[in-house]
């Protein structure tokens, strides 16, 4: 295992699949050149030529669409959104182009694109440039939906999405690149679709994924100088969903808080909710707890912008009350 930081555990992944497979290309804005907005494709460029690492011009809808084409003509193309905030501008070639195309060719064509890049609220960007997006994506059939939490799982999750034959919509945390966390030196995948748990409990279910996996942590460490154990589970791909890890951790703890970055309105954490109390309302003990970010644009202000977002202390007061303690 070696020490490496999340946007090298990407580096790696899109470095091994372009070598792994020659159809495999990255394709975005300052991609190549620049080596990245974030330096997730640092090197590339240098060591795959300009044919596989294509920088754009700041068209989002256009390259998008492009790469919605090469897929369907058996190419594996990755492109980068420099944030997700701009994908909302290829919002048509998304969810008309690559999620319906498989179904609307009665199963002929398969779509095997990759949409990566930045999700969520930074240091002060602003409420253009700091929105939780999964939601929407999760929405929408045919799409798959992949939030990574730590650099072990960006690799993983990053290379399963890449051999992929269905478009992976892959959100990575904008504050969690230069967190380091160990990856194998060796070659490993991680399948879509299986969640992790992070800490074992029996008191509580704390799920949560990308960024709020840290935030859920250390709730559960100061829960547990209270004697509350919490289980904490990362779900890691959002759809599809790991229902059966969730369903049986609620079973053996009875209750349930859900932790997410984005908006309460029509969330993944509302379907979860909704996941539970239809499939194992006789094992809650208590009402299911979301903690999420706030209704509202994000503010710019550093102090209202940390108020805008989940908090260890909000999760252990959501905790609390699951519990009856408070």
């Amino acid at each position: 295992m070696t020490l490496i930081t999340y946007r090298d555990a990407l580096n790696q992944a899109l470095r091994e699949e372009m070598h792994r497979d020659p159809r495999v290309f990255l394709m975005g804005e300052e991609v190549g050149v620049y080596q990245g907005a974030y330096k997730v494709s640092r090197g590339l460029m240098q060591e795959f030529g300009e044919k596989r690492v294509i920088d754009t011009p700041i068209t989002e809808e256009g390259f998008t669409g492009v790469g919605v084409g090469a897929a369907m003509v058996g190419l594996r193309p990755v492109i980068e959104m420099m944030t997700w905030n701009f994908s909302i501008l290829a919002m048509d070639q998304i969810v008309n182009g690559a999620a319906k195309m498989l179904y609307m060719s009665g199963g002929q064509v398969n779509i095997p694109i990759v949409i990566r890049g930045p999700g969520g609220a930074a240091h002060q960007l602003g409420a253009q440039h700091s929105q939780s997006l999964e939601s929407w994506y999760a929405h929408v059939p045919g799409l798959k939906v992949v939030a990574a939490a730590t650099p072990y799982d960006a690799k993983g999750l990053l290379k399963s999405a890449i051999r992929d034959n269905d478009p992976v919509i892959f959100i990575e945390g904008e504050t969690l690149y230069g967190s380091k966390g160990e990856v194998p030196e060796q070659e490993y995948v991680i399948p879509l679709g299986v969640s992790d748990v992070k800490r074992a409990g029996t008191d509580v279910t704390i799920l949560a994924w990308s960024k709020m996996v840290g935030v859920a942590l250390a709730a559960a460490d100061t829960l547990a100088t209270e004697d509350v154990s919490c289980d904490v589970i990362d779900l890691r791909t959002l759809r599809p969903l790991d229902e059966q890890a969730v369903l049986d951790s609620v079973g053996r703890t009875g209750r349930l808080v859900v932790v997410e970055e984005g908006w309460p309105y029509a969330s993944v954490g509302a379907a979860l909710a909704d996941l539970v109390q239809r499939e194992a309302f006789d094992q809650l003990d208590a009402p299911v707890e979301r903690v999420t970010g706030a209704d509202v644009p994000m503010p710019y202000a550093k102090n209202l912008e940390h108020l805008g977002m989940p908090s260890p202390e909000r999760v252990i007061q959501a905790v609390r009350r699951v519990m009856y303690l408070e």
